[in-house]
Order: structure tokens, then sequence, then C-alpha cells
């Protein structure tokens, strides 16, 4: 028994070199085959997909925050928001005291008042002064149809005193009648002597009372222009009054809150900041080298470093109109010394599509963006 156990041993042992060669070129050959699969899809999608992504770390998250800042100065009444709040555009944050912007703005409506009193005053005195000119105006007429009616008297005491004068040569008339005649011419030349002074008194008072109205005319002007001063006075004290009250201009978060109860406040100074997270926006700065198929539109895949995993669709809106270097404090001159070509990168606004559940994205925070450049792409973002 024992020498043909030892047989089968031997046996296997003979073989057993025989298969391991074999296995090994199985599993070589079964790797490679993998890794030309593995070579092939991965040509493929780098042909086809790869290609045309262009990634950046170099992107964070910004929003256009505006910086609140009082219009009136004063002492600060009230603080209606605490850091971190959120508002609501046309919500109050600071109230300023207003005891002397009410008082202003009382003033205001007075000085209005007797402004308006002066100019209704000034209207009725150019109403006084059209009477009177309508009346000089009649006075005139009469005053000329007077020396008409004398002018044709005297034209008949003329004719009359004539006529006598020869009736008496011809002594058909008494000297009687002709010293009448006579008296009669000369009491029609008075009167008209006397209506021609009457007529130019009249006309004398109508250009008075033109002028008079012209006058009133010009005082009237003058109150309205001070009716105008007024309101505009109104209108400044109105509006001293409400900006006491300062109001958020959009929707936000309140933040960088330096501002305290009874504190002064001047025009200008920075009392908080209000930050439209909601309106957040990505800033990426791609290199020169990955603009060249990049175009407004195109869809952005956008991961957050503050939530792993958590990705967001955005879209490419704007190209900065000049690198970095450019807008910078010190730009640099290439123009001296020694030169060294440094790759340049611009920045690229991305606006994110739509903002999930999963926590607020804030600015200030990294992301890594990656632009799909592919041309059936471009404007995919918006359909």
């Amino acid at each position: 028994m024992n020498i043909a156990v030892d047989e089968t041993t031997a046996a296997q042992d003979e073989q057993a070199p025989t298969r391991n060669p074999r296995r090994k070129r199985h599993l070589l050959l079964l790797g490679v085959a993998a890794l030309l699969i593995a070579a092939v899809v991965f040509g493929l999608y780098w042909m086809t997909v790869g290609h045309y992504l262009e990634q950046t770390d170099d992107a964070y998250v910004r929003a256009d925050w505006i910086p609140i800042s009082p219009k009136v100065s004063g002492y600060v009444a009230e603080v209606m928001v605490e850091d971190d709040q959120p508002v609501k555009a046309g919500d109050v944050l600071v109230r300023i005291e207003a005891r002397d912007y009410q008082a202003r703005l009382a003033q205001a409506r007075a000085q209005l008042a007797e402004s308006q009193a002066s100019v209704a005053a000034q209207e009725a005195n150019l109403h006084v002064t059209d009477s009177l000119i309508a009346q000089q105006k009649a006075g005139v007429a009469q005053a000329e149809a007077h020396a008409r009616s004398v002018a044709a008297e005297l034209r008949r005491a003329s004719l009359d005193q004539r006529r006598y004068e020869g009736l008496v040569r011809d002594h058909a008339a008494s000297t009687q009648r002709l010293e009448t005649a006579a008296a009669s011419y000369t009491q029609a030349n008075a009167a008209v002597e006397i209506a021609k002074a009457m007529q130019l008194q009249q006309e004398t008072r109508l250009t008075v009372a033109v002028t008079r109205r012209q006058l009133a005319q010009a005082s009237l002007q003058q109150q309205i222009a001070r009716r105008s001063q007024a309101e505009a006075r109104l209108n400044l004290a109105t509006h001293a009054l409400e900006d006491t009250l300062i109001r958020s201009p959009i929707d936000g978060v309140v933040g960088q809150r330096k501002v305290r109860t009874h504190q002064y406040v001047a025009p200008g100074l920075p009392l908080l900041a209000v930050v439209p997270v909601q309106q957040a926006y990505v800033v990426a700065n791609y290199k020169e080298t990955q603009l060249r198929h990049m175009r407004a539109g195109q869809p952005v895949d956008i991961s957050v470093d503050s939530y792993s995993g958590r990705k967001l669709k955005g879209h490419v809106v704007s190209f900065s109109p000049g690198s970095g270097a450019v807008f910078a404090l010190l730009p640099s001159d290439n123009a001296t010394g020694n030169f060294t070509k440094i790759v340049q990168r611009f920045p690229v606004k991305i606006v994110i599509d739509e903002h999930d559940e999963g926590g607020p994205i804030l600015p200030g925070m990294s992301v890594i963006t990656t632009v799909d450049t592919r041309p059936d792409k471009q404007g995919a973002a918006h359909d």
C-alpha cells in the first residue's frame, strides 16, 4: 500500500509544474485583455467627453453684498436686526432718533403754507390789476368818444361862425348872432382841448395800470419760485425723516454688524452689510489655455468643498475683460529685466442654476468647477 501511495504522489508532483505556467499564462492574458478594454473605454471617454471637460479648483463662491450706510446723521435709537439674521427687502434695519427731523418737517410745512398764502395774495392782486386795466381801457374808450364828440361840435361851431360872418356882411343877420356863434366856437375849441387832456390822462392811467400788472406778474412769479423752494425743502425734510429708518434694499442675510444703540452715525459710515445668499454665484479662475472652447451658456458641474460629494449645476455667464494681473494694484511690467512667461488666469462668472436643500452656499466657499465645452452642450443649461 505504501508503494502505491508513493507512486500516486510522484505522478501529481510531475503534473504540477506543467499546470502552473499554463494558469499564469491565462491570468496574464486576462489581465492584458482587461487593460486593453479599460484603455479602449478610457480612450472613448476621453475622445467623446473627457477631452471637452475643463476643470479648476481655483474657484470660489461670490455674492454682490451691499454695505448699508445712513443718509442722515444722528444717534441710533434702535438696532432692529441681529447678526446673521435673514431680512427681506424693505425691512427696517436701524432706526435713528427722529425728533430733530420731525421739527424740521413741521418748519418746512409752515414755510410752504406761508408761501402758498403769498402766492394766493399775489394772484388776487393780479386779478385786481386786470380789473383796473379793463376799467382804464373803458375810460380811454370813453375819452376817445368824448374827444370825437367835441371835435364834431367844434366843426359845427366853426361852420356856424363862418356862415354868420357871411350873413353879417350881407346884413342878413345881426352882429349879436355872430357873437353868439363865435362864443360857441370858442367853447367848442376849449372842449376839444379838455377832451384831449382827459384822453391823455386816461391813457396814462392805463399805462400805469399795465405797468402795475407787470410788477404784480413779476411778484407772482417770485412768490411761485419761493413756493417751489418751500416745496423742495418740504420734500427734503420728508425724505430726511424717512431716512431715519434705514431699510434693507434687497433680500439677504445681515453680516458685519458694527452699529450699536446710542451710537452717533454720519452719512457714509458703514453700519452693516446685507448679503444676498440666494443670489450667490461662482467665480472660477481658469488658465488662458483652458478658454479656447469656452462659451457663455455652457453647463458647469460645481463641487462644493464644504459638502463632500455635493454637486450643483450651473452655467457660464461671462468672462472677465482682463486677467487678474491686469487689474492688480501693482501690475507686473514684463518689459523690464529678464522675462519669464507665466500662464495667466481669467475670472469666469458662473451662475448656480438651482440651490438644493443640502445646506447654504455662502460667499467665500471653495468649489471645484468643471465646464462641459462640447458643442452640443452650448446653451443646454437654459433648456
